[in-house]
């Protein structure tokens, strides 16, 4: 995979291209410090990642990453980011950020969600050489039967298995799928759909996705190499909140990891994609 790296600070550039070089992960085709002269060198290159500083001067990094997939929708992008903001997040989100990266830079994290993305775009690759051969329309190639499965695979790997709410997840998803404007959505009106008691079905959803958190996190602490580990604790929830819980389960913190809801439903929503 071809990565370009731009963050106004040249170390935190000098860290992603030691961790990324060393572990082979990928292909670094350039770097910039500057953001309003990288666009061009992204247009250019046609990365296929590019990793983003949040806070740069000039031109913001979630200004850069809505006009790089204005022009090259396929680039996924990942952000460098210590804020904490959920309006500023969810913002990110909306503009084509896939995935974001913690500061201080953590070598566990970069790996983790480098494989991610690595593995979702091979997926994608796949998924579309089958659509191709089997000429079948976007349209037609998940059935309502196949995202039920899919949705239930998903839960099933996160230690959530024959829960009641597994047809609401369905129809959320299967909605935010063929629905684009759905992004824009708050969870609650996101819920306000599919219930009339939207913060109780918020609630049920919350609480079915901790237990994943908490499954994850068990996981992580025993083996946090594990193909399970990685695959969905970028996905599904906010790493940060997974690397909380694993410190509470080892008795290192009182605190405990917390769910973000929206970001639990698109990161089905992404696996189904």
């Amino acid at each position: 995979m071809k990565i370009y790296i731009l963050d106004d600070d040249i170390n935190v550039i000098r860290i992603l291209e030691q961790i990324i070089t060393e572990k082979k992960i990928g292909n670094i085709i350039g770097t910039s410090s500057n953001s309003k002269k990288s666009i061009e060198d992204i247009k250019s290159l046609k990365p296929d990642i590019v990793i983003v500083d949040l806070l740069m001067p000039e031109l913001d990094g979630i200004s850069l990453a809505e006009k790089i997939t204005d022009n090259l929708p396929n680039i996924k992008i990942i952000m460098i980011s210590q804020v904490t903001s959920k309006n500023m997040i969810s913002k990110a989100y909306e503009k084509g950020v896939s995935f974001f990266i913690n500061k201080p830079i953590n070598a566990v994290e970069v790996l983790n969600v480098l494989a991610e993305i690595i593995n979702y775009m091979e997926t994608e690759k796949r998924l579309q050489l089958i659509k191709n051969i089997m000429k079948v329309s976007d349209e037609n190639f998940i059935k309502k039967e196949t995202v039920k499965e899919l949705v239930e695979r998903v839960l099933k790997n996160v230690g959530i298995v024959g829960d009641s709410l597994t047809e609401e997840i369905v129809e959320i998803v299967e909605y935010t799928i063929n629905n684009k404007e759905s992004k824009y959505l708050s969870i609650k009106e996101l819920c306000s759909k599919f219930s009339d008691s939207p913060k109780i079905l918020e609630q049920k959803i919350r609480r079915i996705a901790t237990i994943g958190l908490e499954n994850l996190a068990y996981l992580g602490v025993e083996d946090n190499i594990n193909e399970k580990f990685i695959e969905h604790s970028n996905t599904l929830y906010n790493f940060k909140e997974i690397k909380t819980e694993m410190d509470y389960i080892r008795g290192f913190s009182k605190e405990r990891g917390k769910v973000s809801v929206r970001k639990f439903l698109d990161g089905i929503s992404y696996y189904i994609k």
